[in-house]
């Protein structure tokens, strides 16, 4: 990536956080950063992705199916990774049907990984290291508590996960295509912070951009980007059309500057 006249990246510097850092990456893998690349941040909701790396790794080795049963009656591990399994945000209790709705759920994405420890007999957190950050050389990052919400990473960490899922050696073209695409398309749902939609497109573990307007990406991302914010004030998000990523860590919670954020993270893709 040429070195611009005026990074896009010196916005960063303006937002009202105590820390940031963010790296713009292409698919040529030339990489701009801002911020220290080695500084340990809370990823929040960014774990869900990286989670769900873990789980297609174990369903192409063979221990899960991603439409094996998994929780309430009719509902799959497909349906836990895409919020639709009609589980609430957080507790066991389904509020509905699965694939009638789109409920953003940190219940499904636990889930989905106890699926792959009971079936691999492999705790988690070890599967998640052995099957995805030590393959990648994500050495700065860890599990600390519930796949779908506590990883702690570093912007080098989060560098080269992005540039897995650009260019996958852990999963097969394939598999990511699949991941990448929206699963069970025409149902609605809210995106927490931002907004309801109609439909409310999501894939494997990340959300898909469609036609949701407005929204914490950027207007001129194409439809089909994909990513993740989350609840520490942390985004990801990768547009196969435009031939680019973006990802950027803070350390001051969404809710603290949600505003702020719903329109500098826009403006800065």
């Amino acid at each position: 990536m040429s070195p611009l006249a005026v990074s896009p990246l010196n916005q960063v510097g303006t937002w009202p956080v105590p820390n940031a850092a963010a790296a713009i990456i292409d698919f040529d893998q030339h990489v701009e950063t801002t911020g220290d690349r080695s500084r340990t941040y809370r990823l929040a909701s960014l774990a869900k992705v990286i989670t769900t790396w873990a789980v297609l790794v174990a369903v192409e080795e063979g221990s899960v199916r991603l439409d094996s049963p998994v929780g309430q009656p009719g509902c799959t591990l497909r349906h836990l990774l895409t919020h639709a399994g009609g589980y609430p945000f957080d507790g066991d209790v389904p509020l509905i049907a699965p694939g009638t709705r789109r409920i953003y759920s940190n219940t499904g994405i636990e889930l989905a990984a106890a699926t792959v420890e009971q079936a691999t007999g492999i705790p988690f957190a070890e599967y998640l290291d052995e099957g995805v950050l030590q393959p990648i050389g994500m050495d700065s990052t860890s599990l600390r508590g519930s796949p779908a919400h506590a990883v702690w990473s570093t912007l080098d960490d989060m560098i080269a996960f992005v540039g897995e899922i650009i260019h996958p050696t852990l999963l097969s073209p394939t598999t990511v295509a699949e991941a990448t695409s929206p699963q069970f398309p025409d149902i609605a749902g809210k995106v927490p912070g931002v907004g309801s939609f109609r439909p409310c497109p999501w894939g494997l573990g990340v959300e898909i951009h469609g036609a949701k307007h407005p929204h914490w990406m950027g207007a001129a991302n194409s439809p089909a980007t994909f990513g993740h914010f989350g609840g520490a004030g942390t985004m990801m998000w990768v547009d196969p059309v435009a031939g680019a990523a973006l990802v950027a860590l803070t350390d001051l919670p969404f809710d603290d500057w949600a505003d702020t954020a719903l329109q500098v993270w826009p403006a800065l893709s």
